[in-house]
């Protein structure tokens, strides 16, 4: 009896010592596109309130080609993601050589080019570009929504021995930290709502990498094994195209996958992907990240309609429609493309994609302020991010506000950068980046 009892001791410490350097290098680095905890925030980070081209700028790079794919982080190296042009044409029925189309604003942009699907590796201390690897080399057949979107806007996530780097049609590729090829896995080809454009990327747990392959076709969700690329398991999946990214939580000795979409918010039991519960209620178009805390999971759409829901994992199960599995509902200012951020209990909402905020308690929806509009910022389709009772808005046109943490809205600064952006902004200690259409940013302190 003692000898178990000092075996469950022994395991429980070596549990807790996991899960403490699995928070802690996380916390150092931002691995994922929103963050160490997949909600927005760095709890420790401190960058900088102000900036524009000549304050503040620790560094500033021009990138190749384009991709909106947010920097991800670890240690002293920045990975980019990219879709560089070549002066390659494919032969496609019904175009002419070099033409590349936008019909309207409303309708996608296509290309005849060859491109280059890329990773790069970027010092973070310096800006200097480590190493560069093309990994695909193709046409790439679907559009680019709105003449806005890009080929590279699934952001990579690492585990600080490898990055993942997915590129959505074109796959998803592991490289070793100096760059390395280990594997890579063709998944085919999506059909995307209206040629959309492609956007989901890969969440990462352990020893598991999650793919959400929501499109007009038959739609999947895949669990592949990091070390191989191997498929753990998959499940079908009766779903329509979404561009939302996979949340992965943990909750009473059970990890759970969280997939948001317009036929059903699912949760799948990461261990043998059978489905935990279900839900109704999204608009079409669901491209906001799930965030979760204290047990509770936020989901949101904004397309042509409001919806968004806080489910309480203790009493989900089955088809939770309409029951007390929700804790609260909002049929109104959610988002559309910005995902919301979770930041000590509060909820802050970007409407659509417009400049206009609102801020809830995440505990039972009780509204703080609403349609506070950042005047002059135009579009933002960047997710906000979080640091030091501050938070980060990163407008399209360059145009940034930040503001006060708290129940109160107020300005603290407004900055301004001489690029677009649709990448969402990473945070790393008292460093902030900010990937534009050009250039990549080193927001720090001098």
């Amino acid at each position: 009896m003692k000898r178990i009892l000092i075996l469950i001791v022994c395991l429980f410490i070596i549990s807790n010592l996991t899960w403490a350097k699995r928070v802690g290098d996380n916390e150092k680095n931002w691995p994922q596109w929103r963050g160490p905890y997949a909600t927005g925030v760095s709890l420790y980070g401190n960058p900088p309130l102000e900036w524009d081209e000549t304050k503040n700028v620790k560094w500033k790079i021009g990138l190749p080609g384009k991709g909106h794919a947010t920097p991800i982080i670890w240690g002293n190296q920045i990975f980019i993601s990219t879709a560089i042009e070549t002066d390659k044409v494919a032969k496609q029925k019904g175009k002419k050589e070099g033409e590349e189309r936008t019909h309207s604003w409303m309708q996608p942009t296509i290309t005849d080019k060859i491109h280059k699907f890329v990773i790069l590796s970027v010092d973070r201390r310096n800006g200097k570009i480590l190493w560069q690897r093309t990994v695909r080399e193709e046409w790439p057949e679907e559009g680019r929504s709105h003449g806005l979107g890009s080929w590279a806007s699934n952001s990579p996530v690492t585990d600080g021995r490898h990055v993942y780097a997915y590129f959505g049609s074109r796959g998803l590729y592991c490289l070793d930290m100096q760059g390395n090829l280990k594997w890579e896995r063709d998944f085919g080809q999506m059909d995307k709502r209206m040629t959309f454009g492609e956007g989901s990327s890969p969440a990462l747990y352990e020893d598991r990498i999650l793919v959400l392959w929501d499109h007009e076709g038959q739609s999947f969700l895949f669990t592949l094994d990091k070390k191989t690329g191997k498929d753990v398991w998959k499940v079908e999946r009766d779903e329509i195209s979404s561009w939302s990214t996979p949340l992965i939580v943990e909750h009473k000795g059970k990890t759970q996958v969280i997939t948001s979409a317009a036929k059903f918010v699912r949760s799948y039991d990461l261990a043998t992907g059978g489905l935990i519960w279900q839900c109704t209620g999204l608009t079409q178009n669901v491209i906001p990240h799930p965030v979760e805390a204290n047990g509770i999971v936020y989901v949101a759409s904004g397309f042509r309609g409001n919806a968004l829901f806080a489910v309480r994992l203790s009493g989900a199960k089955g088809d939770i429609t309409d029951t007390d599995a929700i804790a609260w509902k909002l049929d109104k200012n959610t988002p559309y493309a910005p995902s919301p951020v979770l930041y000590q209990n509060k909820l802050y909402l970007l409407k659509s994609n417009n400049g206009i905020l609102s801020c809830y308690d995440a505990g039972d929806g009780k509204e703080y302020y609403s349609n506070q509009r950042f005047e002059g910022m135009g579009n933002i389709y960047a997710s906000p991010v979080g640091a030091k009772d501050r938070i980060y808005f990163i407008g399209h046109k360059g145009d940034m506000y930040v503001i006060k943490h708290g129940s109160e809205f107020k300005v603290l600064a407004k900055n301004e950068l001489d690029d677009n952006f649709i990448a969402s902004p990473a945070i790393v200690g008292n460093e902030i980046y900010l990937r534009g259409y050009k250039n990549l940013y080193c927001i720090a302190h001098k």
